[in-house]
């Protein structure tokens, strides 16, 4: 058995499975992209297996990391034969797959699946990857890609500028986005504004409500402590070698 500070595959969600027994795995912590998925899947109450590799770290450049994942991003995703490797889709894929316990929205028609895809698609382009991204790549890997302070300082306005142009909505939201339950939308817009605090973006006041409201979420709590790589995991938890 491994020291569990070092432990880089572990079982969470159950304390008497066995590895053989649970058809989950999922590959990465460390980042708000990996948090996603171990949210849902705490929220979701299910069985898995987590291979704690970290982006950046030369893990993910294993030949046998390569294989899932050419890409070599976090997180990928592995249910029996399907791969998945896109943060978005791995929670919709989730939530789709395994039954929603009722503090889960899941749409029920097209216009109500319509709408979620609007969110989702507009938190990950014109947040994630517009922005956000641009900021990690000047700044946390400028060693990489360069500094860009101007392209760094544009980048922060435009999130500002689009989370001001939502804000009216969360003046109305007692809750979450679509209510009284929470959505796929709902988690990849909290890790996109815990990623925007973090980098120093100051966001509305009915926004900040909004987001210490999800993160009180039992579930939330569970994903950072599963996703962080700091975490020391249970004994019983740790499995002895990484497949």
């Amino acid at each position: 058995m491994p020291n569990p500070a070092q432990a880089k595959a572990v079982l969470w969600g159950t304390s008497d499975g066995t590895p053989a027994q649970v058809p989950l795995a999922l590959w990465g912590v460390g980042t708000a992209r990996a948090l996603r998925a171990h949210w849902m899947l705490a929220e979701l109450e299910v069985p898995y297996i987590s291979y704690r590799i970290q982006s950046r770290s030369g893990e993910t450049l294993d030949p046998a990391y390569l294989k899932l994942n050419p890409r070599h991003k976090i997180p990928t995703l592995q249910h029996g034969a399907l791969t998945l490797s896109e943060s978005a889709a791995i929670i919709q894929y989730l939530l789709e797959i395994f039954d929603a316990p009722d503090g889960l929205f899941v749409p029920t028609d097209c216009a109500q699946r319509a709408k979620v895809n609007e969110w989702c698609y507009f938190i990950m382009n014109e947040l994630d990857g517009h922005t956000l991204y641009v900021i990690r790549r000047h700044v946390g890997l400028k060693h990489i890609y360069g500094e860009a302070p101007e392209a760094v300082e544009s980048a922060k306005a435009y999130f500002r500028e689009q989370i001001e142009a939502i804000q009216p909505r969360f003046e109305e939201l007692t809750a979450y986005l679509f209510g009284q339950r929470l959505s796929v939308a709902d988690i990849l817009l909290t890790t996109c504004l815990d990623w925007a605090a973090s980098v120093g973006i100051a966001v509305p006041g009915s926004v900040t409500a909004y987001r210490e409201r999800v993160a009180a979420r039992p579930g939330y709590i569970e994903a950072m402590y599963r996703n962080d790589p700091a975490t020391v995991p249970p004994d019983h938890a740790c499995l002895p070698t990484v497949a």
